[in-house]
């Protein structure tokens, strides 16, 4: 068969308006960013001070606004801030929501993958189908839902199972419960699409050697579907990292996410050039350990292949 290509300038134009829209939307703003967060902004109201004094020749670079967020002002530890402990919590509410997507959402990819075709589309629509509410009504909603007097602990009292409420709201559960609901579509639409792609004649021949149901789904589907799970697992972990609006509704006072104290630092305190540290040593936080996973996938998948 015949292979198609594009033209030079073709293909020149397809590679450059994605490469495009990224300088845009996502280098630009960065820099300027880690501009901002080199600025030693002083009594000044505005973030935008010059870097570069051309009076006397000199770069002005302040970097207290990252050296702070390593080394405690008190003692002078490292590692012993309220940033770090704010990074390391909002990396475990990331992984553990992560976790419970891909739990929660697997079995049903599973499930819609081996459906009926014409089921499908309907099944996806389910799926979908938050998103066609506002994202902070949907938030809300989980308030009504777990507060004291809501409709779970009404429930519970009416069952004759509790006899007083039980505090679900701004726990560490609630903020799971809600970060879980917000995200598992993230989950399922990357599972969903690697596995209605896989080819299930495989299982029957595993059946057919006398391998178990678990063991056919442990040894042949679950790797198949690798490509999946990471992108998935990815899709909710990376915003998830960075999640405001959650944390604020649902969590409590010991819930405090670094994007939490991102908006405190710019809003309250109006401490932009620390804040914009923060912002950047999250990115930082995010894109190195997924840059160095695609760079050895792509060796191993480059290896593989010869």
């Amino acid at each position: 068969m015949a292979k198609l290509s594009l033209p030079v300038p073709g293909r020149r134009f397809v590679i450059g308006v994605p490469f495009a829209w990224l300088v845009v939307f996502f280098l630009l703003p960065f820099l300027i960013l880690a501009y901002i967060s080199f600025v030693d902004m002083g009594g000044d109201i505005h973030p935008f001070k010059p870097l570069w004094d051309s009076a006397t020749g000199t770069l002005h670079l302040k970097y207290e606004n990252y050296w702070s967020i390593f080394r405690s002002a008190e003692d002078g530890r490292l590692f012993h801030t309220i940033y770090i402990e704010a990074y390391l919590r909002s990396v475990w509410y990331a992984f553990c929501t992560a976790a419970l997507c891909l739990f929660i959402g697997y079995p049903f990819a599973y499930f819609m993958a081996r459906s009926r075709p014409s089921v499908r589309p309907a099944l996806l629509m389910m799926v979908m189908l938050p998103f066609w509410t506002s994202f902070l009504l949907r938030v809300y909603a989980w308030k009504g839902i777990l507060a004291d007097q809501g409709v779970v602990n009404q429930v519970l009292m009416a069952l004759g199972i509790i006899h007083e409420p039980i505090q679900m709201l701004y726990t560490n559960v609630s903020m799971l419960v809600g970060m879980t609901y917000v995200y598992l579509p993230f989950m399922v639409l990357p599972l969903y699409a690697n596995l209605v792609k896989m080819d299930f004649r495989l299982l029957e021949a595993a059946y057919d050697l006398g391998t178990t149901p678990f063991k056919a789904f442990w040894l042949i589907t679950v790797p198949l579907s690798k490509a999946g799970i990471v992108a998935g697992f990815m899709l909710v972990f990376i915003p998830c990292v960075g999640e405001f609006v959650i944390p604020s509704l649902l969590g409590g006072p010991e819930n405090i996410m670094i994007g939490r104290v991102v908006w405190d630092e710019m809003f309250t305190s109006n401490n932009w050039p620390r804040a914009t540290a923060l912002s950047v040593v999250m990115i930082g936080l995010i894109i190195v350990p997924l840059s160095l996973y695609y760079y050895y996938s792509g060796e191993s998948a480059a290896e593989a292949r010869q």
